[in-house]
């Protein structure tokens, strides 16, 4: 049960660091080459789009998992991969708290402008937003990839 555990963390903890680190080098620079509205009205999109089940899975299930790893791997002669488990779900945490308390703000923040249509200075709603968010969204990279460094060698240990 603790290697499926283990197994399954690594791979939703990957599937998640993966879509962070798509938008840090991909999308959010091809995006910073658009015109304003554009790059609003495609932001307001994305930020319904990725509210599905497919991503809340991997993303809240990377979180539960790592947990549920940490209390099977507590156990006296278990305990090998536990310290790489810790620093993972500190890592993942991070991801979490910096999602839940800036970058899902200022995704509501921006689709509170209304319509792109009718936004009266698309330039200033767009310069509120996409510095703040690349930046915190490259803090989510950061600690999404050392989540998945941390949770991959724990699997080694274990």
């Amino acid at each position: 049960m603790r290697n499926v555990v283990l197994a399954a963390t690594t791979l939703l903890v990957g599937l998640s660091a993966g879509v962070f680190f798509a938008y840090s080098t991909s999308v959010m620079l091809a995006l910073h080459k658009v015109e304003d509205r554009t790059f609003i009205d495609v932001m307001q999109k994305i930020n319904t789009s990725i509210l599905n089940g497919w991503f809340l899975t991997v993303y809240v299930g990377a979180l539960l998992l790592t947990i549920a790893a940490v209390l099977l791997h507590l156990p006296a002669g278990r305990r090998a991969p536990l310290p790489w488990l810790l620093a993972t779900l500190v890592l993942y945490g991070i991801v979490f708290v910096v999602t839940a308390a800036l970058n899902v703000p200022m995704n509501n923040t921006l689709d509170a402008a209304g319509p792109v249509a009718a936004i009266a200075d698309p330039a200033a709603v767009r310069q509120a937003f996409e510095g703040p968010w690349v930046g915190w969204n490259l803090v989510r990279s950061v600690a999404s990839a050392g989540s998945l460094l941390t949770v991959a060698v724990a699997l080694l240990r274990a």
